[in-house]
């Protein structure tokens, strides 16, 4: 992995060129508890667009993975979290690029797009519905969950759910409850209106994490919606429908 220094923070990211020919980059923003690795090269979306001719560009966010760790809430605002995307594409000189974000990386993408929507060339906004609009993320308890002393302590299958999984991803735990309690901005339905570059919202039919795709599609004026079929939060990542929808979005978009 590379790194570069954004706002004083240290930032890991890959740069993979495309299988032939010099494509249109697309930034990759990882959802929470996970890294560059576990959401998009383990599912071979890296693969799966370099072979389409993309140059892909991945990083950790701050907090996870190889990328700086941060112990105050207010070190994960929304919106300081899609700064470092935007100095990403200007440490590597990239104009402009499509960005596409799972979770909490789509609600950072949809920062993004409102401050800096000269930079996008698209938004893909996987594993996030209406709940951009209607709620903060993913529940408080999640960050109470990263600070018991064993798995074992928990009995909520949400908060379970995601302790196992950050403990699958070796995450540093107590970064981990910073992230949840400082990342909790919705946005709204004025501010969604407000995103014009084209957007695709796609999430899993059986997702009760992200909120209705068509929902919130309603509220934008260049989006649209992919439904992933019989897929939830975690496994609607990889699924080939979702690959399939995002590569054909792709060659739609101006």
């Amino acid at each position: 992995m590379r790194f570069f220094n954004s706002n004083g923070v240290s930032i890991a990211y890959v740069d993979v060129a495309p299988e032939e020919g010099h494509g249109d980059p697309i930034l990759l923003i990882h959802g929470f508890a996970s890294n560059y690795a576990v959401n998009w090269l383990n599912t071979l979306w890296i693969k799966t667009l370099t072979k389409a001719g993309y140059r892909v560009v991945a990083l950790d966010n701050r907090g996870h993975g190889q990328s700086e760790k941060l112990y105050r809430p207010e070190d994960y605002d929304s919106y300081r979290m899609a700064e470092d995307a935007r100095n990403l594409l200007d440490h590597l000189d990239i104009e402009r690029a499509d960005v596409m974000g799972y979770s909490m990386g789509a609600r950072i993408t949809a920062h993004l797009a409102l401050v800096a929507p000269d930079r996008m060339r698209s938004a893909i906004l996987g594993g996030l519905g209406i709940h951009l609009v209607a709620g903060v993320g993913l529940p408080l308890g999640i960050a109470d969950a990263m600070e018991v002393k064993s798995l074992d302590d928990l009995t909520d299958p949400m908060q379970r759910m995601f302790r196992a999984f950050a403990e699958q991803t070796k995450s540093d735990l107590k970064a981990l409850a910073a992230c949840i309690r400082g990342s909790r901005q919705s946005l709204t339905e004025n501010e969604v209106a407000s995103i014009r570059v084209p957007t695709l919202v796609a999430v899993g039919t059986n997702d009760p994490v992200a909120g209705s795709p068509h929902d919130l599609v309603k509220l934008m004026p260049c989006a649209e919606a992919l439904d992933i079929p019989g897929r939830d939060h975690n496994l609607a990542v990889g699924d080939r429908v979702h690959k399939q929808g995002v590569l054909d979005f792709l060659t739609r978009r101006p």
